[in-house]
């Protein structure tokens, strides 16, 4: 009887101690590879509103994008008034829009491109009705998507020869569009990374800077 209760007790002692190990093993890989940080730049960020801006450039300055990558020579392309786009029932949605072209310097040095573009609608509804109308057409030409998050999806992109990378994203009253594009010559597969991660993080930037005051903190 006492020799079954020290073997139970021996194989409870042994479980735990495998467990803890598996527990520390896990937090330490996903301490020092970035893992946890990624996930969380790609989960969806707290629904929010959203503001113009007349220099949406200078929301991808200060930072890089992606690591390794300089921004270059940007050129702000930003219209003020409201613009009108067709909803549900024949409904007139009404949005600003705001973007950037820019040029992006590789860590060998090599010659990227990044642009922007963010419509500001008049309402959450609105915005979920274009971007849904925009995954459908996506859809509909075979385009993918590929999925990032509920309200997030990303399409491979061409320019001239130039393999690329789009991601759109929909929070709150905004619907962003961010695209890149890689040196001529490059290979789709050994690009990939690159692409994604310069437009998760200029999406990122872009959206944090058009937020408005007092909207929830990501």
């Amino acid at each position: 009887m006492d020799g079954s209760r020290g073997a139970a007790l021996r194989r409870a002692r042994s479980a735990a101690l495998v467990g803890l190990a598996v527990a520390v093993s896990a937090a330490c890989s996903g301490a020092g590879d970035g893992g946890n940080e990624e996930d969380a730049d790609r989960a969806a960020r707290p629904p929010g509103s959203h503001s113009w801006t007349g220099r949406p450039c200078a929301l991808l300055r200060g930072a890089s994008p992606a690591d390794g990558f300089a921004l270059g020579t940007a050129t702000d392309s930003a219209s003020p008034g409201a613009r009108e786009d067709i909803g549900e029932d024949g409904a007139r949605a009404r949005y600003r829009r705001t973007g950037c072209l820019a040029d992006l310097r590789g860590p060998d040095g090599s010659s990227w491109k990044l642009t922007t573009t963010a419509s500001v609608y008049e309402g959450a509804r609105a915005a979920r009705q274009a971007y849904r109308a925009r995954e459908n057409l996506d859809q509909a030409h075979g385009r993918g998507p590929e999925k990032v998050h509920a309200d997030a999806y990303a399409i491979p992109a061409d320019d001239r020869g130039r393999p690329g990378r789009t991601l759109l994203l929909r929070n709150g009253d905004l619907v962003l569009t961010v695209s890149a594009y890689a040196p001529y010559g490059s290979t789709a597969r050994d690009v990939r990374r690159g692409l994604e991660q310069i437009v998760e993080g200029a999406a990122h930037r872009t959206e944090r800077g058009l937020r408005a005051s007092g909207s929830p903190a990501p």
